[in-house]
C-alpha cells in the first residue's frame, strides 16, 4: 500500500502564486525565502513530508501546468488532511533529481484502486478493461507502425491503451482463460498503463470532467464508431447542448445510458460489433432450411449455450446471415466450427453476449430509458433497432456469399499468408477492391446502421449507414459479374489456344 502524506500547503500555495504572477524563475529560489511562520511549518515536518515541497519547488519551474492543475484537483483539495493525494503517492519517492526523471513511477490502474476499490473492481470486469487485448487481437493491427501499435499512442493504441496491458489471449499462446503476465508488458511501457486517465484526465481527476459527454467523443467518434457524432445529432445530445451542462439535466448523457449509477463496467447487450452468440436452438432450427449442412450444425450447437433472447429470437435466415459474417471474419471456419479467433475474440474479448449476459443487459437497459419513456416506447424503440440491425446482416450476407463464391471457384486467390479469404479483419490489407468494399460494409456502414438506431440518430442510421450500405452490395454485386465473366471470358480464350495448338 501506497502512503499518503500530509500536505505542505504553504509550499504549495507560494508556488501557484509564483506561477500566476512573477513567472516560473524564480520560484525555487522564492520557496526557500518564504514567510517566517511557513518556516515554522516547514521545520515542523519530517523528511518525507519535505519531498513534497522539493517536488513542487522544482515542477513549478518544469512543468508549471501540471502544478496548476494538481493543486487545484479533488487530490489535493480533500476533506480530511490524511486523505490528501501527493506526488509521491502516485509516482514514488526515487527520482529525487533532474537526471533521474526515469526514477520516477508511472501509475497502473490498480495505484488509483488502492483508494478507487469499487470503480477499479468494476473497470476491471469491464469491456474497456479489454482494450488493449481486443486490439491485439485484431489481425490486421499486427506489423502497423509503432505510433499506431504501440507507445507512441497515435492510432488504435491512442484509444485502446484504456485496456491494461498484459492480458494473454491467443495471440499470446494462451487459449484458456484470459490471464495476466504480472506486469512484464506495462514494463515494456513507461506511458499509457494508468486506464483512469482515459476519462479523468490527469492531473485534475475530475469526476465532472468524466460524467461530461465530451469526455467520451475523443474515442467514441469517426470511422468505425461515430457515437459522440450520433448522440450530438440526435434529441438527447441536442437538448443537452440547448440547456446546459448541468449534472441532473433534462436530458440524458453517454454517462447516464453507459455507464448507470456509475458503473465502471460500461458493458451494452449488443455490444461494439452487433453480434450474439447464437444458441443451440438457433443452429439446430438452421437444419431444417439447410438440410446438407446438418453434420457440420449439430456439431456447432453442441458447442454453444442454450437459451432466448429477449425480444429478438432469431429466425433460420438471420442466424445464417450471421453465421456468414463471422465466417468472413474468421471466427467460425469453413464448416462453421469455431476458430481459435472464436476463443480470443468472442470468449477472452467478449466481442459478443451468450443469452443470459445479454438479456441482463438488455432489461437493465429498458429498465433506465423507463425512467423518462414508457415502456411502450422503449420496447417499440428496441425492437425497431433491432430490425434495422437484422436487415443490415441481411444485405451484408449478400455481399460476404458473392465473395466467398469467387474464392470457392478460384476466381479470387487467397494471398500468400492468408489463413482465411475473404478475412474482413484484415481490413485495409484487403487485396482487391471488391474486398474493400466489404471491409468497408463491416466496420463503417453496418456499424453507421446500427449504432445509429439504437443512439436514435435517424439521419446517421440512413444517409451515413443504410444508404452506402446498400450502394456497396450493389457494387460488390456487380464486380462480381465483371469477375466471372473476365474470368469466362479468359478460359475461352485459353480453352481456344489451347485448342488451335493441338490442330498444329
Amino acid at each position: 500500500m501506497r502512503k499518503h502524506y500530509l500536505p505542505v500547503a504553504g509550499v504549495m500555495l507560494v508556488a501557484l502564486a509564483l506561477l500566476l504572477s512573477a513567472g516560473s524563475g524564480v520560484a525555487a529560489e522564492a520557496v526557500a525565502q518564504k514567510a517566517p511562520e511557513q518556516k515554522t511549518e516547514v521545520k515542523q515536518i519530517d523528511e518525507e513530508k519535505k519531498l513534497q515541497g522539493e517536488c513542487v519547488g522544482c515542477h513549478i519551474n518544469v512543468t508549471p501546468g501540471i502544478v496548476k492543475q494538481h493543486l487545484g484537483s479533488p487530490h489535493a483539495n480533500t476533506t480530511n488532511q490524511e486523505d490528501e493525494v501527493l506526488c509521491s503517492s502516485c509516482h514514488g519517492e526515487k527520482h529525487t533529481a533532474m537526471d533521474d526523471w526515469k526514477k520516477a513511477e508511472m501509475p497502473t490502474a490498480e495505484v488509483c484502486g488502492e483508494c478507487h476499490k469499487k470503480q477499479h473492481r468494476q473497470h476491471a470486469e469491464g469491456k474497456h478493461n479489454l482494450g488493449w487485448l481486443v486490439m491485439k487481437s485484431q489481425i490486421a493491427w499486427h506489423g502497423q507502425p509503432g505510433a499506431i501499435a504501440g507507445e507512441g499512442y497515435r492510432g488504435c493504441s491512442g484509444c485502446h491503451k484504456i485496456g491494461k496491458k498484459g492480458l494473454l489471449g491467443v495471440t499470446d499462446g494462451n487459449t484458456g482463460e484470459v490471464k495476466y503476465d504480472g506486469g512484464k508488458e506495462e514494463a515494456k511501457y513507461r506511458y499509457g498503463n494508468v486506464q483512469c486517465d482515459a476519462c479523468h484526465t490527469r492531473h485534475s481527476f475530475k469526476v465532472s470532467e468524466a460524467r461530461d459527454p465530451r469526455a467520451c467523443s475523443n474515442c467514441h467518434m469517426g470511422f468505425d464508431h461515430p457515437q459522440w457524432e450520433m448522440y450530438s445529432s440526435a434529441k438527447h445530445g441536442v437538448i443537452w447542448a440547448i440547456e446546459g451542462h448541468e449534472e441532473g439535466a433534462r436530458a440524458p448523457t453517454c454517462q447516464n445510458c453507459h455507464i448507470m449509477e456509475g458503473d465502471h463496467a460500461v458493458k451494452t447487450p449488443w455490444g461494439f460489433l452487433g453480434l450474439r452468440i447464437p444458441t443451440k436452438e438457433n443452429v439446430l432450427a438452421l437444419i431444417k432450411a439447410a438440410p446438407s449442412l446438418e453434420p457440420q450444425l449439430t456439431k456447432l450447437a453442441a458447442a454453444l449455450p442454450s437459451g432466448n433472447y429477449i425480444d429478438v429470437d432469431d429466425d433460420p435466415t438471420w442466424t445464417l446471415d450471421r453465421a456468414l459474417i463471422l465466417q468472413a471474419s474468421g471466427v467460425l471456419d469453413e464448416n462453421l466450427q469455431p476458430t481459435e479467433r472464436f476463443i480470443e475474440i468472442v470468449v477472452q474479448a467478449q466481442a459478443a453476449r451468450g443469452p443470459d449476459e445479454f438479456n441482463e443487459l438488455r432489461q437493465k437497459m429498458k429498465d433506465n430509458c423507463n425512467k423518462c419513456h414508457s415502456k411502450g416506447f422503449v420496447d417499440l424503440h428496441m425492437k425497431a433497432s433491432d430490425e434495422i440491425l437484422k436487415a443490415a446482416d441481411h444485405e451484408f450476407a449478400k455481399a460476404i456469399k458473392a465473395v466467398q463464391g469467387l474464392y470457392k471457384d478460384g476466381i479470387l486467390k487467397k494471398p500468400e499468408g492468408w489463413k482465411y479469404a475473404p478475412d474482413l479483419l484484415q481490413y485495409y490489407e484487403a487485396k482487391t477492391k471488391i474486398e474493400q468494399e466489404l471491409y468497408m460494409i463491416f466496420l463503417e456502414y453496418r456499424q453507421r446502421t446500427f449504432q445509429g438506431a439504437f443512439h436514435a440518430s435517424n439521419d446517421y442510421m440512413h444517409w451515413y449507414g443504410w444508404a452506402p450500405l446498400k450502394s456497396a452490395v450493389a457494387t460488390i454485386l456487380e464486380e462480381e459479374k465483371k469477375l466471372r465473366a473476365e474470368h469466362k471470358a479468359k478460359q475461352a480464350a485459353q480453352a481456344h489456344s489451347e485448342e488451335v495448338a493441338a490442330k498444329r
